[in-house]
């Protein structure tokens, strides 16, 4: 299917799904077109002979679509800066020891964890994976995504340092997960021995260089934002920041994620006080702002369809199941650890373990992570069992995070 085709139906399922949602069931904008689609795809898929052929065209899209290339190295970029864009580096400061505690510590903590588990209860239900794969879940898996459970979050009126440790996990833990799944996965294939030398040397390369290359690309724009005034130029400047500072990261092999991020926060702060007029901070905001919603919209409606690319058994269901409230008990884990280290020093919100553990969403990067994996023997079990927790984690979770904020 061409390239033009392909954004036509999905801009048209966007649109469409959203108009649905907005006027009918009024659920969250991504957790609601999620649902649509979700429902869409399997009344497609039961429907067989008399779907009028709609599960072949459907089939034809999702093969066109290379889940992985589309989020992991297209929307990724772009989704990360906007989230960025609008984090003020004082408050991120202030939460700083917990955000990258959780990010680093708690990712890598959930990945081992996560993992075990998942090998127990395989082997339990005799699907025999071997250790290496099952922290290889464990690594897709650990990373959250707060797309679907930011507006619940605002709505519900969340302290502000508590929005602030949500978000700032979830920008940065993107990048630590990236890392470890890359560890993971070159240990699986027999590249490399996985060793904590390994490991380290890794981390120092990919998001330590990241870190400094997301100043260094920031910095450019930086300077060539505050020397011209002319909000059509600026917006470009942004968009040539994501779009080449990722390629040129991941041609680098350093962490793209990581370096969009700190690039984001550099424009979204200094950037946007020290090299902006009124005008093009006004029209930057609303570009930044609208390509979000409409990548998230997009995003979640693949994530709906790809139920008809996942080879469903009922082993894989089963650990789905068993597996959902052990991985809500590895979250707590890696989550009370360094929350309740910390609160030697300062002061947390009130509930603030139990919001992160249900507020931990998994998502689209889990998904893409999973569909990464190189054909064999056991991807089809991996997918399936991301696929399902992760669907459980958006639409239970996501929908059911606002009443426990507001919970005494």
């Amino acid at each position: 299917m061409e390239l033009f085709n392909i954004l036509a139906v999905l801009i048209t399922l966007s649109a469409v799904f959203s108009y649905l949602n907005y006027r009918f069931i009024k659920l969250p904008t991504t957790i609601g077109v999620m649902v649509i689609s979700l429902l869409g795809s399997l009344a497609i898929a039961v429907s067989g002979p008399m779907g009028f052929g709609f599960e072949h065209e459907a089939m034809r899209l999702l093969e066109s679509i290379d889940f992985d290339e589309t989020l992991l190295h297209g929307m990724l970029s772009f989704l990360l800066f906007a989230g960025a864009l609008h984090i003020e580096l004082g408050r991120l400061a202030r939460q700083k020891w917990i955000i990258g505690t959780l990010a680093t510590v708690g990712t890598i903590c959930s990945t081992f964890i996560a993992g075990i588990m998942a090998y127990l209860v395989l082997n339990w239900l005799e699907i025999r994976l071997p250790l290496i794969q099952c922290l290889l879940f464990g690594a897709l898996i650990s990373p959250t995504d707060p797309i679907a459970v930011l507006g619940i979050l605002k709505k519900a009126n969340v302290p502000e340092s508590l929005e602030t440790t949500i978000c700032g996990e979830s920008l940065f833990n993107d990048g630590i997960a990236v890392v470890v799944f890359l560890v993971m996965l070159e240990a699986a294939a027999g590249e490399h021995s996985i060793s904590a030398g390994a490991v380290a040397l890794l981390f120092a390369k990919e998001a330590a260089g990241g870190i400094i290359f997301g100043l260094v690309i920031g910095l450019i724009a930086y300077r060539m934002l505050k020397s011209v005034d002319n909000y059509q130029v600026e917006v470009l400047i942004t968009l040539a920041l994501v779009a080449g500072g990722y390629a040129l990261a991941g041609a680098l092999h350093l962490s793209g994620p990581i370096a969009i991020v700190v690039a984001g926060l550099l424009i979204g702060n200094h950037g946007r006080l020290l090299a902006m007029s009124d005008r093009t901070r006004k029209n930057l905001d609303m570009f930044w702002e609208l390509a979000d919603e409409v990548l998230n919209v997009v995003l979640f409606v693949l994530i709906g369809l790809e139920v008809l690319a996942i080879s469903w058994n009922r082993g894989s269901l089963i650990a789905s199941a068993v597996l959902i409230p052990l991985l809500l008990l590895s979250r707590f884990v890696s989550v009370s650890a360094p929350v309740v280290i910390l609160k030697r020093f300062r002061s947390f919100s009130p509930n603030v373990i139990k919001i992160l553990t249900w507020g931990g969403l998994r998502g689209g990067i889990s998904v893409a992570m999973a569909l990464s994996l190189p054909p064999g023997t056991y991807r089809d079990t991996i997918l399936t069992i991301t696929y399902a927790i992760v669907v459980f984690s958006i639409v239970v979770q996501g929908l059911t995070v606002g009443k426990l904020v507001k919970s005494p």
